[in-house]
């Protein structure tokens, strides 16, 4: 019996044009004798419902790290596998799982990856496969979403923007219920996966096998320290930082002053409370990968 494959497509993820890699997948799985079927979304949780429904083994997320989201939120716990060709503005979790961007490349990895079985966490019950975050980045996130443009370039000015005047919180982190921090912060990255995207690895010491998450903690910062820090995402030294505390565990609890936004997956959701309770959930999704001994 030929095996099934979906493929769930964002039109409007990324900059690129959906098209083309939409027949080039088709193309590479036909030759495979897949049977292969390809949907577009049309608003915003679509594509879990779509995932949800349907009988394919293969289910692909054609898109952004929100789409893959979406995608992997309804595979969680089942016997589906979830493939991703990655075309969004960041594509964490694809790139700490080593997929490539060429999407001829990835449409490939479908025929001839390996099957394994990752991580994910919750917050507040709302699943992340990559990572979620409080502070700099989830106002950068929110920013990035109301531009109505997406690519690095966009997301890079929007950081800058949002930095002046941007105005740290105080927190309280607990992991495993030890008090790891209590003080204002910069930022707050909680890492199923090692990056936020486009290789800055913020939660650079991650692993979608462990059975934890890894948490990062920007101090306090001026913009002197900047440069330093840039250096160590782009390096995946972060946790060399002296201004970063860097810490893993299986539960983390986060309290803030003031209600405000959080990205989950470089999505945002504003308003979101001042208690997040943020929790791993082992081995629970099937993903197609180059290499399972390496993520």
């Amino acid at each position: 019996m030929k095996k099934k494959v979906l493929l769930i497509v964002n039109p409007v993820s990324g900059s690129k044009d959906k098209t083309q890699i939409v027949e080039d997948a088709k193309a590479l799985l036909a030759l495979e004798k897949y049977e292969v079927e390809a949907v577009y979304t049309e608003y915003p949780g679509h594509a879990s419902e779509l995932a949800a429904a349907t009988d394919a083994d293969i289910v692909v997320a054609v898109g952004g790290d929100g789409t893959q989201n979406e995608v992997a939120r309804s595979l969680v716990g089942t016997d589906k596998v979830m493939g991703i060709i990655p075309c969004g503005s960041g594509d964490g979790l694809a790139l700490h799982l080593g997929i490539s961007r060429n999407n001829v490349v990835s449409s490939s990895l479908l025929t001839y990856g390996h099957v394994a079985t990752i991580d994910y966490g919750t917050v507040n019950s709302l699943p992340f496969f990559c990572t979620m975050g409080v502070g700099l980045d989830a106002l950068v996130s929110e920013n990035f979403a109301l531009s109505g443009r997406r690519g690095l370039s966009t997301y890079i000015l929007e950081s800058i923007k949002t930095w002046f005047g941007f105005n740290p919180d105080y927190y309280k982190v607990y992991v495993d219920d030890n008090l790891v921090w209590c003080d204002y912060a910069t930022l707050i990255t909680v890492g199923n996966a090692n990056q936020w995207g486009n290789n800055a690895k913020i939660t650079s010491q991650a692993s979608v096998k462990d059975g934890e998450l890894d948490v990062v903690i920007v101090k306090k910062v001026g913009l002197s320290a900047f440069p330093g820090l840039l250096l160590n995402l782009v390096k995946g030294t972060s946790y060399l930082s002296e201004h970063v505390v860097y810490n893993r565990g299986k539960q983390i609890r986060i309290e803030r002053c003031q209600n405000g936004p959080i990205h989950i997956d470089g999505d945002p959701h504003s308003s979101f409370g001042i208690s997040l309770n943020i929790e791993v959930h082992p081995a629970s999704l099937k993903i197609i990968v180059p290499n399972e001994n390496n993520i």
